[in-house]
C-alpha cells in the first residue's frame, strides 16, 4: 500500500480523495492554487503546496509544477481526481517517468478511450452496438455532409478527442451542417487541441444510461451496473440517480455484460465508465469511455456499498479485486443533485462569491460532498460545482422524497445556486414516473417552469 498520496485536483473531489486516503491509513498531501489557499482540502491534508496563480492552466493543468510538489512531497501515488489532467494520458507517462503511481488507467488506456474515432471502432470490434455514423474523422465538410446523407439526418457532429459538449452540434440538413462544422472545429480545437471532428446519427429523445467498471491489472473485471445520467443541460449532466427507474433486469444485465466486455477488449485497469445511449425502442449504443473517476459515483456506492475510491486506490497499488460479479447486488435507490453556484433563472450564469450563511442537510438517506462553509469566497476561476447532495431510499419513491426533503433544508446564503431547478424537477409528475430524455431541461422546465418563476 501507498504510504503518501498527492492529489492533483481541488475542491470537492479532492475532499473525496483525502477521506479515502485516511480510512486506508494513507497520508494525503493536497496541492492548491493561490485562488484556494482558504478551501477545505487543504486545511484537510497532512500536507499542502501551492502550485501557481488561480487559472487552471497557470496551476492544476501545470504538469512541472504538480510533479515538483510531488517529488518535495514524497509521494509514493498522485490521484488526479476527475477533470483537469484525470484523462491526459502524458501527465499518466510523467507519473511514470517518475516513479510515481497514477491512481488510474494505463497511458495507453487512456490515449485509446480518449478518441472517440478510435474507441468506437475497439468496441464495435469487440461486439457491442454503435451508433451509425463516419468511419473515422472527416476531413471537410463535403465529407460530412456526404455522411449525414447516407445515415440520415438528423445527425450529431462531435469531437474525435474530447466530450462533455464541447464541439458537439446537431444538424438537421446540408445548410445547417455547413453552418455548424465550422463552428464545432474551432470548439473542439480550443477545447482538446484538436479539432478533428466525426459524425453520428442523432438519436431522437435519448437516455443516457452508463455502467461502471472497475478493473484490476491482473484481467479481472466488474460491472457494478448502471446508472441514468439523462438530466442534462446542454449535454452536461445536472442529475443522475442508481438505478435506472427504466431499465428491466435484463437490460440491465446485458449491458453490464457488454460494459466488462469492452473493459477487457483494452486490457482496462481502475475505474472507469462505459456511456450508452438507449433509444426510444429500447435498443442500446456506445458512444464512449470515461478514464476516471466520475462526478456521480456516490450513488453506485450507495446502491453496492463498495467504496470506488478506495478500490482505485488499492487497484493501482497492485491489489486484486476484492469483488467478484456475483457479490455486486443492488440495494435501494439514490439520487444525486448536483448543486451549482448558478443562476438558472438568467441562462445558468455562475455565480461566484462569498457564503455568508450555509446550512446543510442530514439525517436519514441523506449524503453531501463538498468543499464548501461559512465564509468561504468561490473563486471564478473553476467548475460551478459546489456540494453532491444524495438521496437514498428503500426504492425511487422513498429516494425523491427523501431529496425533496433534504433539498428544502440547503442553504448558500447569499450565493444563487440550481436547488429551485433541482426541487422543480423532483415535483414533476413526468420525472415521478421516469418519463424523461436528454431534452428534459430545455423542452420541460425551460418552456413550461422558467415562464412560472422559481423558489430561489
Amino acid at each position: 500500500m501507498f504510504s503518501r498520496v498527492l492529489i492533483a485536483n481541488r475542491g470537492e473531489i479532492a475532499v473525496r480523495v483525502i477521506r479515502a486516503c485516511r480510512e486506508l491509513g494513507v497520508s494525503p498531501v493536497a496541492v492548491y492554487s493561490t485562488a484556494d489557499e482558504d478551501c477545505l482540502h487543504v486545511s484537510l491534508a497532512d500536507d499542502a503546496i501551492c502550485i501557481g496563480p488561480g487559472p487552471g492552466k497557470e496551476s492544476y493543468l501545470n504538469i512541472p509544477a504538480i510533479m515538483s510538489a510531488a517529488e518535495l512531497a514524497d509521494v509514493d501515488a498522485i490521484h488526479p481526481g476527475y477533470g483537469f489532467l484525470a484523462e491526459n494520458a502524458h501527465f499518466a507517462e510523467v507519473c511514470q517517468s517518475c516513479n510515481i503511481t497514477f491512481i488510474g488507467p494505463s497511458p495507453e488506456n487512456i490515449t485509446l478511450m480518449g478518441d472517440k474515432v478510435r474507441a468506437r471502432e475497439i468496441m464495435r470490434k469487440a461486439g457491442l452496438p454503435v451508433i451509425p455514423g463516419s468511419d473515422g474523422k472527416v476531413s471537410s465538410v463535403e465529407e460530412a455532409i456526404d455522411v449525414a446523407r447516407r445515415i440520415g439526418y438528423p445527425v450529431m457532429i462531435k469531437a474525435a478527442a474530447g466530450g462533455g459538449g464541447k464541439g458537439m452540434r446537431v444538424c438537421h440538413n446540408d445548410m445547417s451542417l455547413k453552418s455548424a462544422f465550422a463552428m464545432a472545429q474551432r470548439e473542439a480545437e480550443a477545447a482538446f487541441g484538436d479539432g478533428g471532428l466525426y459524425i453520428e446519427k442523432f438519436i431522437v429523445n435519448p437516455r443516457h444510461i452508463e455502467i461502471q467498471i472497475l478493473a484490476d491489472r491482473y484481467g479481472n473485471v466488474v460491472h457494478l451496473w448502471e446508472r441514468d445520467c439523462t438530466i442534462q443541460r446542454r449535454h452536461q449532466k445536472l442529475l443522475e440517480e442508481a438505478p435506472s427507474p427504466v431499465l428491466t433486469q435484463r437490460q440491465r444485465e446485458r449491458l453490464g455484460e457488454l460494459a466488462v466486455r469492452g473493459a477487457k477488449a483494452v486490457g482496462y485497469s481502475n475505474v472507469g465508465t462505459m456511456e450508452f445511449l438507449m433509444d426510444e425502442a429500447g435498443d442500446f449504443y456506445f458512444i464512449e469511455m470515461n478514464t476516471r473517476i466520475q462526478v456521480e459515483h456516490p450513488v453506485t456506492e450507495m446502491i453496492t456499498g463498495i467504496d470506488l475510491v478506495k478500490e482505485q486506490i488499492l487497484v493501482a497499488a497492485g491489489e486484486r479485486l476484492r469483488y467478484r460479479q456475483r457479490d455486486i447486488k443492488i440495494q435501494g435507490h439514490a439520487i444525486e443533485c448536483r448543486i451549482n453556484a448558478e443562476d438558472w433563472e438568467n441562462d445558468f450564469r455562475p455565480n461566484p462569491g462569498k457564503i455568508e450563511y450555509l446550512y446543510v442537510p442530514g439525517g436519514r438517506g441523506v449524503r453531501v460532498d463538498t468543499h464548501i462553509y461559512a465564509g468561504y469566497v468561490i473563486p471564478p476561476f473553476y467548475d460551478s460545482l459546489l456540494a453532491k447532495l444524495i438521496s437514498f431510499g428503500k426504492d425511487r419513491e422513498e429516494a425523491i422524497a427523501i431529496m425533496q426533503r433534504a433539498l428544502s433544508e440547503f442553504v448558500i446564503h447569499p450565493l444563487k445556486t440550481i436547488i429551485g431547478l433541482h426541487e422543480m424537477i423532483m415535483s414533476d409528475p413526468g420525472f415521478a414516473v421516469g418519463n424523461f430524455s436528454t431534452h428534459y431541461i430545455e423542452e420541460k422546465l425551460e418552456r413550461e417552469f422558467l415562464s412560472q418563476g422559481g423558489r430561489r
